[in-house]
């Protein structure tokens, strides 16, 4: 059990958190949700003892451990990925490191040998005998490699380096579980696995997430940052949103009844005030008006940007064909021999734990890399436009948001351009800001803007909901869903993919591909498309083909 008692957290004058008193307990899932800068993240370095509050504080039922997820990825960089996983549990690591000093000394006393019995009884007693085979199952679970469990960090990458710190948080059973944006940068897979592992997990776990499926999938209560307070609800964040809407509905539908007994006494009290036979009936109906209150209903302080992509021209039957198209990078095969062809009604999501190739693959069709092998063709109808999943280059300018916008913009007129900006939660004079100074949301939110007034039939998205809060997500999942024209894109946000999507195509570890036109889920489903990704590179969807 984790507790915050009076929690205050002032920054100058604004108080982030005002009297929070929350109770967190054992065998529950909490997820935190709140607008961008309502204080989640803030909340959980409170609650490990990273930040202190100004007011208040936070208490632990004695002798539990509690676990974070280390948001620093180069600080374990000199270490093994074994040892950085396994140093989620600092004593044992301390236990483990101390006997391996005191066993490599040459001059080994009575002393050293009383010590590393001790050393022996406590490491016997945390389980330390399993503690590596512990980890492997983690990091396998979360797709790292046996090969590279003995790895030095500064070696992995930086995904890969996410999920090692991620076993780290996990090693050991925690008492207390703090996952801070636990699913950014993971594939697809390892979201399910780290799914399904904090489903069984029997302690306490808070986690913040914008991933509203995961959400749903792993929590039992919700706890809403709103207006400095945390509002806490059980049930997943479908359950939370229901209840929330049905709790203002209701106090607006009270407030309505109250507005109307308020007006009949006004009317009574000022017909008959002035009347010596009704005045004492006057007197009790003001009475009666003083003691009515009216529920105090605050708009909650999440704000949805308004993303609809709208085709400016209607796409013809040909749109995409891919033949045979191959590329290496760096001695390494991304893509091998990749053919598919895209209709006019296609939504389709690349997925699987390849996440380079799906990134060379949008690349190439975007024209900004060219293809060893194999060739593309768009269709005459067709225009597109392109998020990439890296756009540091587009950023590198010194011109402001409104006029790198109206560089793709027909009608030139600043008004026009701020009118995107406008419904992407850019108020005002935010369109003078410079490119280079944005955010990680804001810069997502500007591509939008972009691609919205370029008013292209196809859409390329590599990640498109990295950065984003959970409304900016929604919003986009909306004007993904609603738009007429044909999707490709790449997404770890389950609920994007499995309402969006009506065709699946897998990129295979050796760069090969599974199409089939599904939903996401039917696709996950299949037993047999499973055991198929473990074979070579290209699913042929007909039986008789395939044996032949």
């Amino acid at each position: 059990m984790i507790q915050a008692n009076n929690v205050t957290l002032r920054i100058g004058k604004k108080a982030l958190f005002e009297d929070v008193n929350i109770k967190f307990t054992e065998g529950n899932c909490y997820g935190i949700i709140g607008a961008n800068g309502a204080g989640k993240s803030t909340f959980l370095k409170i609650l490990s003892g990273q930040l202190e509050p100004s007011k208040g504080d936070v208490t632990m039922s004695p002798g539990q451990r509690l676990s974070f997820l280390q948001q620093d990825h180069f600080k374990y960089d000199e270490f093994t990925v074994m040892d950085t996983v396994i140093m989620g549990n600092k004593r044992l690591y301390d236990i483990m490191k101390e006997k391996d000093a005191i066993y490599m000394k040459e001059d080994f006393s009575d002393e050293d040998g009383i010590r590393a019995s001790e050393l022996e009884a406590e490491f016997a007693e945390m389980d330390g005998w399993n503690a590596e085979s512990d980890a492997a199952m983690l990091l396998n679970g979360l797709g790292i490699e046996t090969e590279l469990h003995y790895e030095i960090m500064g070696n992995l990458d930086g995904a890969s380096k996410v999920k090692v710190l991620l076993a780290q948080a996990l090693f050991g059973n925690p008492d207390i579980l703090l996952l801070d944006e636990p699913t950014n940068n993971l594939d697809l897979d390892a979201i399910e696995w780290l799914e399904e592992f904090l489903i069984n997990f029997d302690n306490t776990v808070i986690v913040v997430s914008h991933d509203r499926y995961f959400l749903n999938k792993v929590c039992t209560h919700i706890a809403d940052i709103d207006y400095a307070k945390i509002q806490l609800y059980a049930g997943n964040y479908d359950f939370w949103y229901e209840s929330s809407q049905l709790l203002i509905k209701q106090m607006k539908e009270a407030n309505k009844k109250k507005e109307e007994k308020i007006k009949e006494l006004q009317e009574f009290i000022s017909r008959f005030s002035a009347n010596a036979s009704k005045s004492k009936q006057a007197t009790s109906r003001k009475k009666a008006l003083e003691k009515i209150e009216l529920d105090e209903i605050k708009p909650s302080s999440r704000k949805y940007p308004y993303i609809d992509f709208r085709p400016e021209r209607e796409i013809g039957n040909e749109v995409l064909s891919v033949e045979g198209i191959s590329k290496t990078i760096d001695g390494v095969k991304i893509l091998d021999n990749v053919s598919f062809i895209v209709g006019h009604d296609d939504k389709i999501a690349f997925v699987g734990g390849n996440e380079r190739a799906k990134t060379v693959l949008f690349q190439i069709l975007a024209g900004e890399l060219k293809p060893d092998e194999g060739s593309f063709k768009w269709g005459v109808t067709t225009s597109q436009s392109y998020f990439p999943k890296d756009n540091t280059e587009i950023f590198d300018t010194d011109l402001t948001i409104a006029d790198w916008l109206t560089q793709f913009s027909e009608i030139k007129d600043a008004s026009y351009v701020r009118g995107f900006l406008g419904r992407m939660l850019f108020p005002g004079d935010a369109g003078v800001k410079k490119m280079r100074v944005l955010s990680g949301g804001e810069k997502v939110r500007v591509l939008f803007s972009k691609m919205m007034i370029e008013g292209s039939n196809v859409l390329m998205f590599d990640e498109p909901t990295d950065h984003l809060d959970m409304e900016s997500i929604t919003a986009l999942n909306n004007g993904m869903i609603k738009f007429p024209g044909v999707l490709l894109f790449a997404s770890r946000d389950h609920q994007v993919v499995q309402t969006t999507a009506n065709r699946i195509i897998e990129i295979l570890p050796d760069g090969g591909i599974i199409d089939k036109i599904t939903t996401y889920d039917e696709y996950l489903e299949n037993d047999e498309m499973a055991r198929k990704r473990q074979g070579t590179s290209t699913y042929v969807e007909d039986e008789d083909e395939a044996e032949e």
